[in-house]
């Protein structure tokens, strides 16, 4: 009869088993969670990303990316383009969503069973082999019980994971988009330089000239040889900075070797018309932040590990263990063997540690997640507010450039000019007048750089990935620049 428990011990951990829950498919799938990345970045910018998780996969990339950038004048559009694909940054923060995915599933999945054989007696002459044999199965209760709790738990870290990676992603395409604006306006203020060296060059070489006739003095042709060569300096300056500019945007693109063989535009596109927005931006930003809602799902989070906490707050492990023991004995030249079931309870006893200081971190961090939501969706109100202010007053301060400023100063150089020719002023008041307008023309530029650069933070405050927490330019496109390009 006692025999017969030995099945029973044994039944227990399939028994147990048969109560876990089957393993979702969304924290086994190979591209989990990805799917979300890709939907949630092509409503916010209208762009492509991928995960590569093969080398087959990077090729792939690798030849898509060289299609669109090599020896070719790149819009910011393919710039951002370029970057969701081959920045390898982004690739490692993609596996955080593997890794988080790879957690949930293993909450999903219940405990092994520890498995105990023990021999005693081992070598006795009269029995054979051993004279007992002991076996048992452990299997921890707790496990089975909190199980639901903790996947729950898993799962909010999972699609937490997730947003973080959208937010990722947006924060990238941003920061591609400004670089390709600050390399292109770079590369513009570059060429009114050099359009002001040659006039200062010129103004040089007729000061020169006065000078060995006698009808400028000293001091005036070392005014307009001190101007020349201050201006080569500030060409020389400007033209660092328009290579570093681009660097920075090839480097953010994550292209090396023949594929930075690339030019961007050699000015930047005019304005739009209007700065007219499609809705209350402050309204959008509250429903489309992807770092808001991060930290609600932090805070869900949290309130799931606090639950797990209070479920485990007075037996933090309990396991069973069952079993059976088999002794033989030897008596008047037979053998006879004896089965004993066992079975035994294991659990800490809460002498000491009553759990009331883990519940009391668990209390604590829900409520410090319940404030850094509410101090976000605080911030992100004022951001909207102060990225809507900058795109309506950058708009308006370009146009003034350009529909006030500019043709004034056209106006000044065509009088000057026709003056000169009548003999009524002479060749260094036209002079002084073209340098002026150029740098009226710069002024404008640097203007409708302001714009597009603000332009790209209105849509990141709209919807994540900005200096902020969050996002990038898809609400406000911006056109390729005229030219050939560097």
């Amino acid at each position: 009869m006692p025999r017969r428990l030995l099945p029973l011990a044994l039944m227990l951990p399939a028994v147990l088993a048969a109560c876990a829950t089957a393993v979702p498919p969304e924290f086994t799938d190979r591209d989990a969670g990805f799917a979300v990345v890709q939907s949630r970045t092509t409503q916010a910018i209208g762009k492509r990303t991928a995960w590569a998780q093969s080398q087959d996969q990077t090729e792939a990339l690798s030849k898509e990316v060289r299609a669109l950038v090599h020896r070719k004048t790149i819009s910011a559009e393919t710039a951002v383009q370029v970057a969701l694909l081959n920045n390898k940054g982004l690739q490692a923060a993609y596996t955080a969503i593997g890794l988080s995915a790879a957690e949930a599933w293993q909450q999903s999945t219940p405990e092994n069973p520890v498995v105990s054989l023990g021999l005693m007696g081992i070598g006795a002459p009269e029995l054979g082999l051993y004279r007992a044999l002991e076996s048992t199965i452990a299997v921890n209760l707790l496990d089975a019980r909190t199980r639901k709790q903790r996947v729950a738990l898993a799962q909010a870290q999972f699609q937490q994971a997730q947003l973080e990676a959208v937010n990722d992603t947006l924060r990238l395409a941003n920061d591609t988009r400004q670089a390709w604006i600050n390399a292109v306006a770079a590369f513009e203020t570059l060429s009114y330089l050099r359009r002001a060296a040659e006039t200062a060059d010129a103004a040089s070489e007729l000061a020169a000239q006065l000078g060995r006739t006698g009808a400028l003095g000293k001091a005036g042709q070392a005014r307009e040889q001190a101007f020349n060569a201050e201006l080569a300096g500030q060409v020389a300056k400007a033209r660092l900075e328009a290579q570093m500019a681009k660097e920075r945007l090839t480097m953010l693109m994550g292209l090396w070797g023949a594929d930075t063989d690339y030019r961007v535009p050699d000015a930047l596109p005019g304005l739009p018309a209007t700065a007219r927005l499609n809705g209350p931006v402050e309204a959008r930003a509250l429903s489309s932040r992807v770092d808001l809602e991060v930290a609600k799902l932090a805070l869900a989070a949290t309130a799931k590990a606090y639950g797990l906490t209070d479920a485990t707050r007075m037996v933090t492990d309990l396991e069973v263990i069952g079993g059976v023991e088999v002794e033989r004995e030897a008596e008047d030249g037979a053998t006879e063997t004896d089965a004993t079931p066992q079975i035994e309870l294991e659990f800490a006893i809460p002498i000491f540690d009553s759990g009331k200081a883990r519940l009391r971190k668990a209390e604590l961090a829900y409520l410090q997640a319940a404030n850094v939501l509410a101090e976000r969706a605080v911030n992100v109100r004022s951001e909207a507010r102060a990225a809507e202010a900058a795109y309506r007053s950058t708009h308006a301060i370009a146009r003034h450039y350009r529909d006030v400023v500019l043709p004034l100063r056209r106006t000044i150089e065509e009088e000057a000019l026709l003056s000169n020719n009548g003999m009524i002023t002479n060749t260094f008041d036209l002079l002084t007048d073209t340098r002026d307008k150029l740098g009226s023309e710069m002024q404008a530029a640097n203007a409708k750089r302001d714009f597009w650069l603000a332009a790209a933070n209105l849509t990141a405050a709209i919807y994540g990935g900005g200096s902020g927490a969050g996002g990038a330019g898809g609400d406000i496109a911006i056109a390729a620049g005229g030219g050939a390009g560097h």
